[in-house]
């Protein structure tokens, strides 16, 4: 079995021709993932007991003459902020080292129910706060294309599992960028689905209003497989929508003749020339396919990075609060008191960006400073919202970059949380509004450095982003 080239299609059609079984599948995605992960420490820990018993049960359905679910087989990675039962879950941070859930995330559940084969649990930056995948207490992660860059965060584990071919689909997370970022940086294609769509139930939240739950794959059809699988209204997650999940991979018919596209000219104004050029090679690519492209404006987009990194900090400074060394965290043994052993357990457990974001979310929801910082930037995420409400009032979908620049190397901007924070320009909107928006590569540099791509649409219409994505991943291929 050449693992790297399997596909869920494929997988499915080998299974049901008996060309191999599952358990000899899970076996040797097994082993050739244990061997390859050395070379990014794209997987923290592996969890074949887990893998053998789910691969069992897809065999047996078979056996029986059973559909064995869309995902039969398919092995799949899940990152390490998504928790999963009698199974290690450290959300890349000391503070959860030894720490075993009692129950697998929603996602997760749906994943095995379709027969996927979970390998194990990617690396991340820690409580997924990153955007190069080197904070995790456990060591980055390096690009599988080019072992000296990042692989973009903070799903960054994920996105180099499946560009790697040791998983062939991974779910990540993404509240600013997490999923679209690294699946631009490693080649692969990222999808952020509308807010709701996905149940957040079993997810660390890192910012609650912000946070998804998404897939990573090879190809728009995978992503579209997947997406349809994890979604749907969970009665364990509030927020999550009851709006109807269409079969999104059965709509993929590479027509999309007229569709009405956006480009928002603040996008485009800070472009590096390769990055925009391979940019602007995909939107020509996309009028040869019948789309009418028009320039558009987002005004609010100015405010977005400041906006962003408010609001999620005061979430994070409200939803870390928890781990205070009482409870199922890591405790500090050099404490006295108890004051010491809450400030000893979190300054010993948390790393540097956690903190930092941490005071900064502290700071703004201060007596104060929330009306001066944390009221005003919900007022600017509302006309950010409303922005891309008016845009889509004149075109069906937005396209955009992913990132100002292609993977930049290990250790280039971790002394700069700035230049980090400004990476995620192009991505954070999205989250901002709650749309779903997915990455597509669109080209690679002269250094090989892939480029991705970015496909944003209306509210739980997921469906045009998938056909607009698959039509250009089409013409790419040709």
């Amino acid at each position: 079995m050449d693992i790297p080239s399997l596909s869920i299609d494929g997988i499915r059609e080998a299974l049901l021709a008996r060309h191999f079984s599952a358990s000899e599948l899970a076996a040797e995605a097994l082993r050739f993932a244990q061997t390859e992960n050395p070379r990014t420490n794209a997987y923290l820990h592996f969890c074949p007991e887990r893998a053998i018993e789910a691969a069992r049960r897809v065999d047996e359905r078979i056996a029986r003459g059973e559909d064995p679910g869309p995902l039969a087989g398919v092995p799949v990675a899940v990152k390490d902020v998504i928790v999963t039962q009698g199974v290690r879950t450290t959300c890349g941070s000391k503070l959860l080292e030894h720490y075993i859930p009692p129950y697998d995330a929603t996602a997760v559940v749906r994943l095995e129910q379709a027969g996927a084969v979970l390998l194990g649990k990617t690396n991340c930056d820690e409580f997924a706060m990153g955007s190069s995948n080197e904070n995790s207490a456990f060591g980055p992660v390096r690009n599988p294309l080019a072992l000296d860059r990042v692989p973009g965060g903070s799903s960054g584990g994920s996105a180099a599992a499946v560009a790697q071919g040791t998983a062939v689909a991974a779910l990540g997370s993404d509240t600013g960028g997490s999923i679209r970022q690294p699946a631009s940086f490693c080649g692969v294609v990222g999808v952020t689905p509308t807010y709701g769509r996905v149940s957040r139930y079993g997810l660390t939240a890192f910012a609650s209003s912000l946070d998804h739950i998404g897939p990573l794959a090879r190809s728009v059809k995978e992503c579209a497989t997947v997406l349809q699988v994890i979604a749907g209204r969970d009665g364990r997650d509030s927020t999550s929508a009851a709006a109807p999940v269409p079969n999104y991979a059965a709509q993929l018919d590479g027509n999309v003749k007229g569709l009405k596209l956006g480009l928002p000219r603040e996008y485009l104004k800070d472009l590096t020339s390769e990055t925009g050029g391979l940019f602007q090679g995909g939107v020509q690519a996309l009028r040869q396919l019948g789309c009418q492209v028009r320039e558009i404006s987002l005004p609010a987009t100015d405010y977005a990075v400041a906006c962003y990194y408010i609001l999620a900090t005061a979430e994070a400074s409200s939803n870390l609060a928890r781990y205070d060394g009482v409870r199922y965290t890591s405790r500090s043994a050099s404490s006295e008191t108890l004051a010491d052993m809450y400030r000893n357990t979190r300054g010993e457990g948390f790393g540097a960006e956690c903190k930092r974001r941490i005071m900064l979310g502290t700071y703004v929801l201060s007596a104060g400073y929330y009306d001066a910082y944390y009221l005003k930037a919900q007022k600017v995420r509302a006309l950010i919202a409303r922005d891309f409400a008016n845009a889509f009032q004149e075109v069906d979908a937005i396209v955009a970059p992913v990132s100002p620049y292609p993977a930049f190397r290990l250790g280039e901007k971790v002394d700069d949380p700035v230049a980090m924070y400004l990476s995620d320009i192009y991505t954070i909107t999205g989250d901002l509004a709650g749309i779903p928006c997915m990455s597509v590569p669109c080209g690679t540099t002269a250094e090989g450095l892939p480029v991705g791509m970015q496909i944003l649409t209306r509210h739980f219409d997921e469906t045009t982003m998938f056909r607009l994505a698959d039509a250009f991943e089409r013409h790419q291929r040709r």
